[in-house]
């Protein structure tokens, strides 16, 4: 079974291949028992953000890690994807803006891409 630290990594590289605006990657498992990491980025428009949904759902599918659920993809401006313990926020740049879950989640552990790698728990903020 996939680990939630290697799940997100694997989402993050998967969207920094289809050129994510601003991937933020926060530790909540210390305050929800939702998710481990809720991942969110942002897309130029409907097309992009459409793309990074099939991007991250690809990559995680290719481990044997299928999305619990899907939301949002026809409008695409904001699509969630759940994997359980990681769950994927992509969003327009207007959304992402009036939604702001960097703030509503701010509890959270902003961590780095490297972090994911490496397995260290340092954080970025």
């Amino acid at each position: 079974m996939t680990e939630p630290r290697e799940m997100a990594d694997i989402a993050v590289k998967a969207l920094e291949e289809k050129k994510a605006i601003d991937i933020k990657i926060i530790d909540i498992s210390h305050i929800s028992t939702l998710a481990d990491y809720f991942i969110i980025a942002s897309g130029s428009n409907r097309s992009q953000v459409q793309a990074m949904a099939d991007a991250v759902d690809e990559a995680l599918d290719k481990t044997g890690v299928h999305a619990r659920s899907t939301e949002g993809y026809q409008n695409a401006n904001w699509i969630l994807l759940d994997y359980g313990d990681i769950v994927v926020h992509l969003f327009d740049e207007e959304n992402r803006l009036f939604y702001d879950l960097e703030r509503i989640w701010r509890d959270g552990r902003v961590i780095s891409p490297e972090t994911l790698e490496d397995g260290s728990g340092s954080e970025e903020q």
